[in-house]
């Protein structure tokens, strides 16, 4: 028997951009928050090299998150499309081996990770004292990557149900809870550094918890997994995962070579990069939620066949991208002095503080058409377009303008030349998009399947050129 009908295959398609964008942007703005007060903590114990390690070990962690990123692409992107056919077997079936394969996975992508965290620190440019509180912080942080994994996979589970507000509220939990322990841990005992690292492995516990209470709660939980049922589940999860996967790899890379790149100009460049960076995820979160608010739409739809819904959706997220790039910039323009003083910004770290608060901020436009532009491909088959659009964004799109404009502007010039990449892959993003929804590589199923055991019909199969790649 058929499933009840998925949430978002009817009702006002902006309306849903709307709700599910800053429904989940809430969440993720949270934990961004948080990692922002900390900033203002290291940087009220006045060490340079506190707060560069902080924006040393960003980059980073940047870096390890992409991972869970993709996974939770991933199981957000099956799900979601079985649950647009009306088939919930599978959409249960299909988040129990996601959250096996993240778990398992994440486990051993953290630890290659932590054995060379040294010549990664190296590789930044973070050098002497620097280099080493950034190694001893993240030693700390990196061995809880897998209930980070579990928590982004719960919440992706959540919002292809279309409870944004339960994904939401875990990561908020999360945030709370380093709201709580940090000011101790730094202060308090003393910890500095280390009591900032014990807070966020402490969020990333809590974050996982709470995304699969209501999952078990509400959604059926999950399946009891089998080795055959995760081998036969592995091929249409790492169809989307791995591109998916080395899609948000992109962004760390890009941004790895941002930051040796500042690094050339002093502590100070870094410093600046680092507030800039951890102002970015909190002034844009409603853009960084994009891709995963649209998956489970763009997902829905398209499991039930409804490619004019599909297309009207991407049309929405332009729209909604557009205004809230708009609102967010004027706010950062009329609040950049404040913002610089509430991180006791001088000199050129306030200079790069101005920049961002300015014209860079407008370019963001680009960047979340890239996100909407994502969450298009992924769901219909092309995730590979993403990855072409996500690394010709942060390798061409980034680095001989970065250096151009570097050499002429010193650090701001970085930042600048980073900034305008953006513009023609955004342009790129859109037009992939509508050839996606033109022609998606998958064909979307209707009816649940007569076996719920059985593979399910909604594999992503990739096209004879993505193969080839």
């Amino acid at each position: 028997m058929a499933g009840p009908q998925g949430k978002f295959v009817e009702g006002n398609l902006f309306r849903h951009v709307s709700v599910m964008a800053l429904t989940s942007s809430v969440g993720l703005m949270a934990v961004f928050v948080v990692d922002l007060i900390n900033m203002l903590y290291i940087a009220m114990l006045g060490q340079a090299e506190l707060a560069a390690a902080i924006g040393y070990a960003g980059a980073i962690l940047f870096f390890t998150t992409s991972f869970g990123i993709g996974m939770s692409i991933a199981v957000g992107a099956l799900v979601a499309r079985a649950l647009g056919a009306r088939d919930p077997d599978a959409a249960r079936a299909r988040a129990t081996t996601g959250l096996v394969l993240g778990f398992l996975f994440g486990s051993l992508f953290a630890a290659a990770v932590w054995l060379v965290l040294g010549p990664l620190v190296a590789l930044l440019g973070a050098t002497g004292r620097t280099a080493e509180l950034t190694v001893d912080f993240l030693q700390i942080v990196i061995p809880s990557q897998p209930l980070l994994m579990v928590g982004m996979i719960g919440g992706a589970i959540l919002r292809s149900h279309g409870d944004a507000r339960a994904a939401m509220m875990a990561t908020v939990w999360g945030a709370l809870a380093t709201a709580v322990l940090d000011p101790i841990l730094i202060f308090g005992f003393g910890m500095e550094l280390t009591g900032a690292a014990l807070g966020s492995v402490a969020a990333r516990v809590v974050i996982a918890v709470m995304a699969l209470r209501p999952i078990t709660a509400k959604y059926g939980g999950f399946d009891r997994p089998s080795p055959g049922q995760v081998v036969a589940d592995m091929g249409p999860i790492w169809a989307i995962a791995v591109p998916a996967i080395l899609t948000q790899v992109a962004t760390p890379v890009g941004q790895a070579f941002v930051t040796r790149a500042t690094s050339e100009y002093g502590e100070a460049a870094v410093a600046g990069m680092a507030i800039a960076g951890r102002l970015t995820p909190v002034a844009f979160g409603v853009i960084f939620a994009l891709s995963g608010a649209m998956g489970p739409i763009i997902g829905q739809n398209f499991g039930a066949g409804k490619m004019d819904r599909v297309r009207r959706a991407f049309l929405d997220g332009l729209i909604f991208t557009g205004l809230v790039i708009l609102l967010v910039s004027a706010l950062l323009f009329a609040l950049r002095a404040p913002i610089a003083d509430a991180f006791q910004a001088t000199g050129l770290t306030r200079d790069i503080v101005y920049l961002f608060c300015g014209p860079l901020a407008l370019l963001w436009f680009f960047n979340g058409v890239i996100f909407v532009g994502n969450a298009v491909c992924n769901n219909l088959g092309r995730p590979f377009w993403s990855t072409v659009v996500n690394w010709g964004r942060h390798t061409v799109g980034t680095i001989p303008l970065a250096l151009w404009l570097g050499s002429i502007w010193g650090a701001e010039g970085v930042l600048v030349g980073q900034a305008l990449g953006g513009v023609v892959f955004g342009l790129a993003a859109i037009w992939l998009a509508l050839r996606a929804i033109a022609s998606p590589a998958v064909g979307p199923q209707r009816g649940p399947r007569p076996d719920a055991h059985a593979a399910p019909e909604v594999e992503p199969v990739a096209s004879p050129g993505e193969r080839r790649a």
